[in-house]
């Protein structure tokens, strides 16, 4: 059985709240509402009432449907915060020489999941054991190659053409670097001699 609960309009940024979220997503409710009692950040405090409402929301349903539920044995299953408005927060803060700096004050809207089915055993990171399964390329997860036309194609190394007459000049180039390595070879000779 599944219940979710959702706050809206929380103070404080989206990117802000999510930092404590990420902390409860996939723990059992215990050790979830243990993490956001002692967290210290000020979202932590609205969050664990969205918890709290959402196991109320559990128990609720459960009664409806004539099912004994244990709240011990629920885990929050999905937890996302989105960003809220901010259009009409505005404010504005005094600043030096009679300038004004504008605010926003942000908004954000919390969702918490919490679900009594069992979990989803951890893939084994790192085993000698077991087989390590490839990554897909990126070049074939990019949205350039999802909508085709000219991202799509894998760029080829542009090599120049060869012609006889580059040939000819990589040729001579050759033959002079060989005469130089020589003439410096017989100045050595000379030198050694005297």
């Amino acid at each position: 059985m599944e219940a979710i609960a959702s706050a809206k309009y929380l103070r404080g940024s989206a990117q802000k709240a999510r930092l404590v979220v990420d902390m409860i997503r996939g723990k059992d409710v215990n050790k979830a509402l243990a993490i956001l009692r002692y967290s210290s950040k000020r979202a932590s405090l609205l969050i664990e009432k969205c918890m709290r409402s959402a196991i109320a929301n559990a128990n609720e349903a459960a009664e409806k449907a004539n099912v004994a539920i244990d709240p011990d044995d629920l885990w929050v299953k999905t937890a996302f915060v989105d960003r809220g408005p901010t259009k009409n927060r505005r404010r504005v803060r005094p600043a030096p020489q009679g300038r004004a700096y504008r605010e926003q004050r942000h908004f954000c809207h919390v969702t918490i999941l919490l679900s009594n089915d069992a979990k989803p055993e951890p893939a084994a990171k790192g085993k000698r054991g077991a087989i390590a399964t490839p990554k897909p390329a990126k070049l074939a997860e990019s949205k350039g190659r999802k909508r085709g036309g000219a991202a799509a194609a894998p760029r080829a190394k542009r090599v120049a053409p060869r012609t006889e007459a580059s040939d000819r000049s990589d040729a001579a180039a050759k033959a002079e670097g060989e005469k130089k390595a020589a003439k410096r070879a017989s100045k050595k000779k000379a030198k050694a001699e005297e």
